[in-house]
C-alpha cells in the first residue's frame, strides 16, 4: 500500500519510536550540525546535503552546485544511516521541507524506496507540537551491506535536454525559485541573474499556505492541473537554482497525486555557467 508523501506530527508522534522507522534531521546550512547537536527531534540522525546527497565538484559549471553523487555512494550512505529496504524513513528539515529534506525525499524515491515521508512543517512545526527534543547521539542501527541500488528511477533531465526543449510549447520548464531572481532583479547565490528562455516561474513557497504547512492534496492538484495546461507529465522539467529547493515542487506534485516530472538537477547554477541562452524580465 503506499503511504503519502508527506506525514503530520501527530501521526509521527505515534510512530517515531516503532523499530523500524528511521528519523532524518536534513538541516542544512552554516550552522546545521552544531544546531541538531544542541536540539533535536528525539531519536532523529543527521544527514549532511554537501556531503550525503551530493557530490559537489570544483566548478559549478559542471553539475551545478549539488550534483547527485555517484549512486554507489549513496547506497553506503544509506547503510551508514542504518536504512535498509524495509525501513520507514521520515525527513524533517528547519525549513518546512525546503532545503535537503525533500531532496532526500526524493533521492529515497528514486532508488526505489517507497517507504519514505517528510515531515509536514518540518522542525518549527515539531516544536509547537510538543515533540520531544534531544541533544544526545542518536544510535544508528548496523546494516552490514549497502542499500540494494542500481540506477536512478525517477526522470532526470540534463542541460542539453532542457535547451533543446525550454521554448517548445509541448514542453514546460518550471522554475521554483522566487519571483526576482527568476526575473533577473536580484541573484544572491549564482554569478548571473535571470531565468531560462521559456521557463515558467512557479515559486515552491506557493506550495505552502500561511503557516509554512503543504497546501491540502486537492488545492495543489488544481493549482498543478492548471499549470500544467494539458502537458504530458514527460515534458514537465523543474528546476531551481541547484536542484535541492525543486524537489519541495516535487514532493507537492507527488502529494498531490500527480506524475512525478523530471528533476534538472544542475538548475540555473550550471545553466547560467555555461554560456546558455538568459532572460531577464519586469515583474508584473
Amino acid at each position: 500500500m503506499k503511504i503519502s508523501p508527506i506525514i503530520e506530527v501527530a501521526e509521527l508522534l505515534k510512530q517515531y519510536k516503532m523499530p523500524d522507522l528511521v528519523l532524518v534531521d536534513a538541516s542544512n546550512g552554516k550552522n546545521a550540525r552544531s544546531n541538531y547537536e544542541n536540539a533535536h527531534l528525539e531519536g532523529a540522525i543527521f544527514v549532511d546535503l554537501d556531503s550525503n546527497l551530493a557530490a559537489i565538484k570544483s566548478d559549478p559549471a559542471d553539475g551545478g552546485r549539488h550534483p547527485l553523487p555517484d549512486i554507489k555512494d549513496f547506497a553506503k550512505t544509506l547503510a551508514n544511516m542504518g536504512i535498509s529496504k524495509q525501513s520507514h524513513v521520515v525527513i524533517y528539515d528547519d525549513k518546512n521541507g525546503s532545503n535537503a529534506a525533500a531532496r532526500f525525499w526524493w533521492m529515497l524515491k528514486a532508488v526505489g524506496h517507497e517507504k519514505t515521508q517528510v515531515l509536514n512543517g518540518g522542525l518549527n512545526e515539531a516544536k509547537r507540537n510538543h515533540f520531544p527534543l534531544s541533544s544526545k547521539a542518536e544510535p544508528v542501527k548496523t546494516i552490514m551491506e549497502p542499500y540494494p541500488v542500481e540506477n536512478w528511477k525517477l526522470p532526470i533531465a540534463q542541460m542539453d535536454e532542457v535547451e533543446a526543449v525550454s521554448t517548445d510549447p509541448d514542453h514546460l520548464i518550471i522554475d521554483v525559485r522566487d519571483a526576482q531572481r527568476y526575473a533577473g532583479i536580484t541573484e544572491p547565490i549564482d554569478l548571473i541573474a535571470g531565468h531560462i528562455p521559456g521557463a515558467t516561474n512557479i515559486p515552491f513557497t506557493e506550495n505552502l499556505d500561511g503557516n509554512g504547512l503543504f497546501l491540502n492534496p486537492e488545492e495543489l492538484k488544481t493549482k498543478y492541473e492548471q499549470k500544467f495546461n494539458h502537458i504530458n507529465p514527460k515534458n514537465i522539467i523543474v528546476h531551481c537554482g541547484s536542484g535541492v529547493t525543486a524537489c519541495h515542487t516535487l514532493l507537492a506534485i507527488a502529494y498531490a497525486g500527480l506524475h512525478i516530472p523530471k528533476l534538472y538537477v544542475g538548475s540555473w547554477s550550471e545553466w547560467s555557467r555555461n554560456h546558455k541562452k538568459i532572460v531577464t524580465s519586469k515583474l508584473i
